[in-house]
């Protein structure tokens, strides 16, 4: 008998403990920078071709083609070279997200 009494007063011990945790600040707030919040296109209006890197890889645009980035503000868009990283186009920012991009603007 003090087994199951002991068991049952455990079981509802341990099932109000989460009522009365404390919540923290890091559930509750995420950090912006770190936030992503859907993605914007990359244009190539220029003359001719372009590589560039994306932040996460490596992407060939013929004239007039674009490829999809995944907004996260702070990431640099920079030349590429045959798979070497070059100088930096532009950083993204957040008033970029679910926009079209045009690289005749930076270059």
């Amino acid at each position: 008998m003090k087994k199951i009494s002991l068991t049952l007063f455990l079981i509802s011990l341990l099932s109000i403990t989460p009522v009365f945790a404390k919540p923290t600040n890091e559930l509750l707030f995420q950090n912006e920078s770190s936030t992503i919040s859907g993605s914007f296109k990359i244009l190539n209006d220029t003359d001719g071709d372009v590589q560039i890197y994306t932040g996460s890889g490596f992407v060939e645009l013929n004239k007039g083609a674009s490829t999809s980035v995944t907004c996260e503000a702070g990431r640099e868009i920079r030349k590429a070279n045959k798979g070497k990283k070059g100088d930096v186009i532009f950083t993204v920012e957040d008033s970029m997200c679910g926009k079209t991009v045009k690289l005749s603007k930076y270059l």
